[in-house]
C-alpha cells in the first residue's frame, strides 16, 4: 500500500491558510480604498484624512506581512495621496 506524502499534505492546509489570510487583507485594503476614493468624491475633508490615514496604515501592513509586494503597496499610497492632495488643495485655494 502507498504512503501518502504526509508534506504536501501539509503544504495544502498552509497554502489554504495562507490564502484566506490574503484574502482578508486584500479585502480590507480594498475597503479602506473605496471609503477614501468616497470622500474625495465627496469632497469631505475630515473624512478623507481619517480614512487615508487608516488606508496608509493597512496597506503598509498588509506588505509587511507579505501579501501584497513593497512596491505595490508604495504605488497604491502614492496614488492615494496623489488624489487626496488635489482636493485638500482645492479645499485652501
Amino acid at each position: 500500500m502507498p504512503r501518502k506524502n504526509l508534506s504536501a499534505l501539509k503544504r495544502v492546509r498552509q497554502a489554504e491558510k495562507r490564502r484566506l489570510r490574503n484574502q482578508s487583507w486584500k479585502s480590507r485594503i480594498k475597503t479602506f480604498t473605496k471609503k477614501v476614493e468616497m470622500a474625495i468624491l465627496e469632497k469631505d475633508r475630515e473624512a478623507l484624512q481619517t480614512h487615508l490615514r487608516e488606508a496608509i496604515r493597512t496597506i503598509s501592513k498588509a506588505a509587511s506581512k507579505g501579501v501584497i509586494h513593497r512596491n505595490t503597496a508604495s504605488r497604491r499610497i502614492s496614488r492615494l495621496m496623489k488624489k487626496a492632495n488635489r482636493v485638500l488643495k482645492e479645499e485652501t485655494a
